[in-house]
């Protein structure tokens, strides 16, 4: 027996009564009600009610203190019965209190608001923000999830394999944190972005499916579902597969691991949407489409080639229907002026509103023909009190412009629906793109991917309108995970990189081992990785991934608990060979 306690602080029930009972944890509140004190005593499990004489020994006990108790465990009075609490039918008559860690009187904030208190002050007192039962709630939700994947890998015949950490420097879209050598003076290990590389010499050397919870590192900026520094995915990678064995592997654990934990939310069934790259830009106006949002993006570019407006003249013009929008006040539209203009810097926002009996108002309708107004009508399937909202733009801004009123459209007019997880598949990534700053073909995703077509694509096709097998999965407008069907042949590596502008050389410099091992007899494999802090965030319910972090950094990329990044010392520089400029 502990000496410290003989339960936890949640467990205890009416079954318990008459036993003597000893507990520990920290002081959640202390209420004097004059001849009689009672505790909330709070651990990891619950919370219990201690009642106490007027004559223990407080000296010293706040808020937050940790102490052990023990008594006889007797029922509440059936008035003071609390059904909030598991532990709400009972309470401990302590003859014995005895501090175990004291604490400051003031505390930096309130426990059970600490949601509510600025940021770096959270961060700075992560243990104190730890202890809210909410927050403490959330951590204990990401260790469930993260051993439900584990289980569910192994159940599926994937092995688990760590790899390694200290590595070398790769460009996989993201900078490098570098680590300097001692032993080799000027050279540098990188942590990796990834463990592209591992998993698929793993394959290469025979193992069949691996998996891990892989820690990833990339000196990117912070985002609301992005933590600087590191992150964790659900990594796997499969031999002998095509991309519908990643999408069945996918499936299967995501609806699995989303139903076990949704709370009630409906989970999409698989077989997930799959929707090309493209048909997502144009729909959606994003390649992460959250299809709780039944708003679609309509194509009108060509409605509006004969037609003599200027601002549409020449460029894309993209058109939404919402529902209902015309019934709404002047102030509706006003804001969403603003938010076109002064949020996401359009020109302006044009509109058409169906009225009483379809009479089309607004400004441009005095473009159109009454022809082309019925035409519009009936292509649209336009209602009353429907408003069609209009986006146009050069080429490279029309459609994410489109995505974000899409989504401002939804959340003004309420028709995003928060009663499920909407998964879906973006496919058919294209594998090139022009560089802004070359003017040449660049991978747009995964380098190590297999273009659509092999070697009779990359030699006959324009580049940029090669497709590679790419996909994301995504859940109510979050990526949560990137795959590909890799390249495994390195005749087919060298041309896909020789179009992107690397030469042999190249390739045999920075990525040796890999274009190496593929010449030993490489099979066919695909993979990918669910990021595991966006699961347990939609799961939560949250909006910001740090939430379900245990120790995050801030946006800034600063751990203002540890204090992190710091100085160190001469020596410690000369040691690793490194002088600061």
């Amino acid at each position: 027996m502990s000496k410290y306690r003989t339960h936890n602080c949640g467990e205890l029930r009416t079954t318990h009564v008459g036993e003597t009972v000893k507990l520990a944890g920290w002081v959640d509140t202390i209420r004097d009600h004059g001849g009689v004190i009672f505790l909330d005593l709070r651990d990891h499990y619950g919370l219990t009610q201690i009642v106490l004489n007027d004559d223990a020994p407080m000296k010293g006990i706040f808020r937050e203190t940790v102490i052990s108790v023990s008594g006889l465990l007797r029922e509440r009075a059936e008035d003071t019965v609390n059904p909030k609490l598991l532990t709400g039918e009972v309470e401990l008559k302590a003859d014995t209190v005895t501090v175990l860690g004291t604490s400051e009187n003031q505390l930096p904030f309130e426990i059970g608001d600490s949601t509510q208190s600025r940021e770096d002050l959270r961060l700075k007192y992560r243990f104190l923000d730890l202890r809210n039962p909410l927050v403490h709630r959330h951590i204990v939700m990401r260790s469930d999830i993260t051993r439900f994947l584990r289980a569910k890998m192994e159940e599926l015949g994937f092995m688990e394999i760590q790899t390694p950490i200290l590595t070398s420097s790769s460009p996989e879209g993201a900078r490098d944190y570098l680590v300097p050598s001692r032993k080799h003076h000027g050279m540098f290990y990188a942590l990796p972005q990834a463990p592209q590389q591992f998993k698929q010499l793993l394959m290469v050397s025979g193992f069949d499916r691996y998996y891990q919870i892989a820690p990833c590192f990339r000196d990117e900026d912070s985002r609301a579902d992005r933590s600087p520094g590191e992150f964790y995915q659900l990594d796997f990678e499969m031999a002998f597969a095509e991309q519908e064995d990643v999408f069945a592997v996918a499936e299967t654990v995501l609806y699995d691991t989303f139903a076990a934990f949704s709370d009630e939310k409906k989970v999409s069934p698989a077989p997930f949407r799959r929707i090309p790259f493209s048909e997502s830009m144009l729909k959606y106006g994003t390649d992460k489409p959250d299809l709780r949002n039944p708003l679609l993006i309509e194509d009108l570019t060509g409605f509006f080639a004969d037609v003599d407006f200027a601002p549409f003249r020449n460029k894309p013009v993209r058109g939404i229907v919402a529902p209902g929008a015309a019934a709404q006040p002047k102030s509706f539209f006003e804001k969403m002026l603003a938010f076109a203009t002064d949020e996401i810097g359009m020109k302006g926002l044009g509109y058409i509103s169906a009225l009483t009996g379809m009479e089309l108002k607004g400004p441009i309708v005095k473009f159109l023909s009454e022809e082309k107004q019925q035409e519009l009508i009936k292509t649209l399937g336009l209602k009353e009190n429907d408003t069609l909202f209009f986006i146009c733009d050069v080429p490279k801004l029309a459609d994410k412009l489109a995505g974000q009123i899409r989504t401002e459209l939804g959340r003004r007019l309420e028709l995003i629906r928060d009663d499920s997880f909407e998964f879906c598949f973006i496919t058919d990534f294209p594998m090139y793109g022009i560089s802004e700053d070359t003017g040449k073909p660049e991978f747009t995703h995964n380098p190590f991917s297999m273009p659509q077509g092999e070697m009779d694509a990359l030699e006959t096709l324009n580049p940029l309108d090669i497709k590679a097998y790419q996909y994301d999965i995504v859940c109510n407008g979050v990526e949560l995970s990137s795959g590909a069907v890799r390249n495994h042949r390195p005749d087919i590596m060298l041309k896909a990189f020789e179009l992107a502008g690397y030469t042999k050389e190249d390739i045999e410099t920075k990525f040796s081992a890999l274009f190496n091992a593929f010449h030993y007899g490489a099979p066919p494999h695909a993979g990918m990785a669910p990021g595991l802090d966006r699961i347990v965030m939609l799961l939560t319910g949250q909006d910001n991934i740090r939430e379900v972090v245990a120790f995050p950094m801030n946006g800034n990329a600063q751990d203002l608990l540890l204090g992190a990044p710091g100085a160190v010392t001469e020596a410690q520089l000369r040691e690793v060979h490194i002088k600061v400029r």
